[in-house]
């Protein structure tokens, strides 16, 4: 059980505090964008629960193709979509995700994490690369929009990227830069059924691994 001043929520909650505090006028934009993506009811057509996940094969970091067949063949897979390595909330996710990885596996459970971004891209800058989970490129977002999680980036939030950030997604993403996933979890078991989702088109927010590694006992 995780000491709740140190749970991924209390992370990006102090992230979003910081952001409001060096730049307000920002985070207020982010706001508005969220709030309109929201009252568009975007990632309402996401998977739901007990709805069949639909097959994807994408390349992994070194190339190689995986096939989600393949990983349900070994037991229940658990599929987070992050935006990319230069995304630090998408970062505090997947090391607060590798922390709790032994008890995924534990019980009987595989992790696999799909980004936009080429595959020598997904596993550039941060220590992603060094994280014992699958990392797979989505650089079409295809799987993405098949999960119903595919969001069209508001034009504000890809200027600040640009200009302010220096991120030509564009480039990151194969040509595909304004269209990022919702970063969305699924639980799905054996049979590729979701068992368990979390969606929020606030990319702020994120799933606890708590939440995910307790859906999993479920299906035990």
């Amino acid at each position: 059980m995780s000491d709740e001043s140190n749970t991924l929520k209390a992370q990006t909650e102090a992230k979003v505090a910081a952001g409001r505090k060096g730049n307000p006028a920002f985070m207020k934009g982010v706001d508005e964008s969220i709030a309109q993506a929201k009252s568009f009811q975007e990632g309402a057509n996401a998977l739901a629960l007990n709805q069949n996940a639909p097959n994807f094969e994408l390349p992994n970091q070194h190339g190689q193709s995986v096939q989600l067949t393949e990983l349900l063949a070994k037991g229940p897979v658990v599929i987070t979509f992050y935006r990319g390595s230069w995304c630090p909330y998408c970062n505090l996710q997947l090391k607060a995700l590798q922390a709790r990885l032994p008890e995924i596996h534990a019980l009987g459970a595989q992790l696999v994490a799909i980004s936009p971004q080429v595959p020598d891209g997904s596993m550039s800058e941060s220590d992603i690369s060094n994280m014992d989970f699958v990392v797979l490129s989505d650089q079409n977002a295809d799987v993405a929009a098949s999960y119903g999680v595919a969001w069209k980036v508001p034009t504000f939030l890809l200027e600040h990227m640009r200009v302010d950030r220096g991120l030509d997604l564009e480039s990151l993403n194969n040509g595909n830069g304004s269209i990022l996933p919702i970063p969305a979890t699924f639980v799905l078991n054996s049979e590729g059924r979701v068992t368990w989702r979390y969606v929020d088109v606030d990319y702020r927010t994120r799933s606890e691994p708590e939440d995910i590694i307790n859906a999993l006992k479920v299906l035990q």
